[in-house]
């Protein structure tokens, strides 16, 4: 499928990401999961190795790159380092967050790597776009992290009339059949994130995976007081947290700090929980294994309903 399974911050893992590349989708992780800083070279190894053996026993399988996420902001002290890493890895995606990432971009294709950014709106894609990105990562309404107010509809055709290269869709999917449409809206790839939460081998605890199958849209809060910038999270993990989901004050954006990431005591990052506005189609966790090939019968069920296949 034209499927990336999104960075999650705490959540993605080598185990989630190995598990998606094999079964054909790219996985991702965001470095500063890698914790130490260190570790990042050893996850980087392990995920290597994992997919050239994966490639050796079982010849037949698609398996497809992985990406690394890496957050381009000032508090970020450990992206020279982290790329660095990356880049005698030659890592072959490399998905860039919030700064427009022109010395990423020259780094990643000085050894042929891909370079993906995401974005909240024209303003933030134009400025993406100049810096010679190879994608855009069109991030949503619905979609769970710093997910955009923007309608699919319009930023996906937007950014299509002023730039040629991939168009990643971000927003609420959570099946094959959310696939094949972003496919039809006239994105490249689709991003998905939350579904896979609900996956064994996610990084997050037996409480946040349930939360999200026993969750709905209207349990989605869009709020800026964590980081700063606006994101969604579940109203559970709020008001478990001592706050009211539904009056939140704003946060503030210049507190920015992604070098809190390295401190288990920081409340953004541990007690409240992200997830997209699709929760209220996820019913089950699953190997990730099981659920792309469940995904991939699904994308294929739908060209043939619509009469593609």
């Amino acid at each position: 499928m034209p499927l990336i399974g999104a960075p999650m911050f705490i959540v993605s893992n080598p185990d989630l990401v190995i598990a998606q590349c094999t079964a054909g989708i790219v996985g991702s992780f965001p470095a500063l999961n890698a914790r130490p800083q260190e570790m990042l070279d050893d996850w980087i190894r392990r995920i290597k190795d994992a997919l050239a053996e994966h490639r050796e026993t079982f010849p037949g399988d698609p398996v497809a790159p992985f990406a690394v996420n890496q957050i381009a902001h000032q508090s970020n002290d450990r992206l020279l380092a982290d790329m660095e890493v990356c880049v005698r890895h030659e890592v072959p995606i490399i998905i860039t967050s919030l700064r427009p990432p022109e010395e990423i971009v020259t780094a990643v294709h000085s050894y042929g790597g891909l370079v993906f950014h995401d974005v909240i709106n024209m303003r933030h894609a134009r400025k993406a776009i100049e810096q010679g990105v190879d994608g855009v990562i069109a991030v949503c309404v619905g979609a769970g992290g710093h997910a955009g107010p923007s309608s699919p509809f319009a930023l996906v055709k937007e950014i299509r009339r002023e730039f040629d290269g991939v168009i990643i869709l971000s927003g609420s999917m959570t099946s094959g059949a959310d696939v094949l449409a972003a496919r039809a809206l006239g994105a490249d790839l689709a991003y998905i994130g939350t579904r896979f939460i609900a996956t064994e081998e996610a990084n997050a605890i037996s409480d946040y995976k349930e939360m999200i199958v026993d969750s709905a849209a209207e349990d989605i809060a869009y709020s800026s007081l964590f980081t700063g910038v606006h994101g969604s999270y579940l109203k559970g993990s709020i008001r478990n947290a001592g706050l009211d989901p539904d009056n939140l004050p704003e946060g503030n954006k210049a507190a920015m700090d992604f070098g809190k990431a390295d401190k288990t005591d920081a409340k953004a990052w541990r007690d409240i929980w992200g997830a997209g506005q699709g929760v209220g189609n996820i019913d089950d966790i699953l190997p990730a294994r099981e659920l792309i090939l469940r995904m991939e019968q699904e994308y294929e069920q739908a060209q043939r309903d619509i009469g593609v296949a």
